[in-house]
């Protein structure tokens, strides 16, 4: 699955780092990646694409406990999963924010 389209890179242009600072759980979700056989849930909110190319997201994420943290997209799209797979990107994230996803 593709992991940056079009139409999240002018969501990324829209929200940089800081630009939804101080909304916590209110914050806007851009788009959710998650690891389709476990553990791994990374919901951007702010993205500053860097001079090499490569993004740096900004999110509250999910591996063991949830943790705001910054990340590189080029590390997501590095992960291969048991059988090829790889992380993919939640189609139904527009409109939410992070609130919605926490259980």
């Amino acid at each position: 699955m593709e992991l940056l389209t079009k139409q999240i890179i002018r969501k990324f242009e829209e929200h940089p780092i800081y630009s939804q600072d101080g909304k916590g759980l209110k914050a806007e979700v851009l788009v959710k990646y998650f690891n389709p056989m476990g553990a791994g849930t990374w919901l951007i909110t702010e993205a500053e694409k860097q001079e090499d190319g490569d993004w740096k997201l900004f999110g509250f994420c999910h591996i063991c406990e949830w943790e705001w943290g910054y990340l590189m997209l080029s590390d997501l799209q590095r992960i291969v999963l048991p059988g090829g797979l790889g992380i993919e990107r939640d189609l139904y994230t527009q409109g939410r924010i992070v609130e919605d996803f926490i259980e």
